[in-house]
Order: C-alpha cells, then sequence, then structure tokens
C-alpha cells in the first residue's frame, strides 16, 4: 500500500510540473542573455529570493545512478543547479557552454548540477535519451539529477519554465533564481560576481 502511494504521489507530481512546463524559456525581450539581477530591473527573468531562506534537502539518483543528497551543496562554495529538459532547445543549446564552465572552475569554488526534470527516476527508457543528449553536447563533465518526490518538493514546486537555474551557497540556501537560457560569457559574469562576494 505504500509502494502504490509513493507511485501515485509520482505520477502526480510529474504531471504537475509537466503541465507547468509547457514551455521553454530562452529568456524575454532585451534581457535575454543579459544576465541582469531583479534588482536592477523588475522587467528581467531573474528573481532574486531571500538571502537567508532555509537550506534544501533532497535526496535522489543522478543519471551515472549514484545516489546524491543535499549533501553536495557543501562541496563547493557555489553551485549552480541547472534545470533542464530533452525535448527544450534553449536548454540544449546552453549545455556546451555550462560544460566548459564546469571544467574552468576548481571544484572547491563552484560547480554544477542539472536537474532533468522531464525525466521520472526509474523511467530507463527516458533516462537513455537523456544521457545521449548529456553525451552531445558535451554537459557530462558534470552531475544530473533524475527527478523524483524529494527533488521536486526541494526546489521545483514554483519552477514554470524550462531553463531554470538556480545558484546556492555551501550551505544550501538558494541565493538567486535566473530564468531562461544565457551565453557562456554572461554565466561566466554572473558566476565571478557570486565567487567574489
Amino acid at each position: 500500500m505504500k509502494k502504490r502511494k509513493t507511485v501515485l504521489m509520482l505520477l502526480l507530481a510529474a504531471a504537475s510540473f509537466s503541465i507547468l512546463l509547457s514551455g521553454c524559456a530562452a529568456g524575454t525581450g532585451s534581457d535575454a542573455g543579459s544576465g541582469e539581477t531583479a534588482a536592477s530591473s523588475p522587467d528581467d527573468s531573474s528573481v532574486e529570493l531571500e538571502p537567508f531562506s532555509p537550506p534544501v534537502t533532497f535526496e535522489a539518483v543522478a543519471a551515472d545512478g549514484e545516489t546524491v543528497t543535499s549533501d553536495i551543496f557543501a562541496d563547493s562554495r557555489l553551485t549552480m543547479v541547472n534545470v533542464w529538459a530533452t525535448y527544450c532547445n534553449p536548454c540544449l543549446m546552453e549545455m556546451p557552454y555550462l560544460g566548459e564552465l564546469a571544467d574552468e572552475y576548481s571544484p572547491e569554488d563552484f560547480q554544477i548540477v542539472g536537474i532533468i526534470s522531464d525525466v521520472l527516476e526509474g523511467d530507463e527508457d527516458a533516462l537513455q535519451t537523456a544521457l545521449s543528449l548529456i553525451d552531445e553536447t558535451g554537459a557530462d563533465t558534470y552531475t544530473h539529477l533524475l527527478l523524483n518526490e524529494s527533488l521536486y518538493t526541494a526546489m521545483l514546486t514554483d519552477v514554470t519554465a524550462v531553463p531554470t537555474t538556480f545558484f546556492v551557497d555551501s550551505e544550501g540556501r538558494i541565493l538567486d533564481t535566473v530564468l531562461g537560457s544565457k551565453d557562456k560569457d554572461t554565466w561566466k559574469e554572473i558566476i565571478d560576481a557570486y565567487l567574489e562576494e
């Protein structure tokens, strides 16, 4: 009975999530790819959150089968969590940049974690599609997590489009949320600004 309830909850979460993510966010208007924060423009694609939000906690399975918990945030001063989907062209277009960025920084300072929003934990067919895309885009230099109830509840309940990117500190607190895709230079500017703080 407990297993049936868990499966039902996962299906409900997936259905809700897929309705919310009916489209991709490539950035809007002149701010697409600008990297500005909400503090600089009310029409921007970035939403600044409370600096002292409670730490995010979750347990999930990575695309490589390893179990990953929110303890992963303690590995770096700054973690970029990129929520993407296999059907999202703006997501796939920025993933080569993210793969390069993951290699360019010291892991103690910066890391990237991807969340594959349309691949449920245990869905082997969808996982194979995602693994092919990860390999093709060069995004195999960082960890990608599969969607489950724990991860959905911890980070994705307010996500309405992909890509959505969170910046998280070493204690697991979300510092900022950025909607839409960006080019490599724009992401680098945002990352460097956080690391300089």
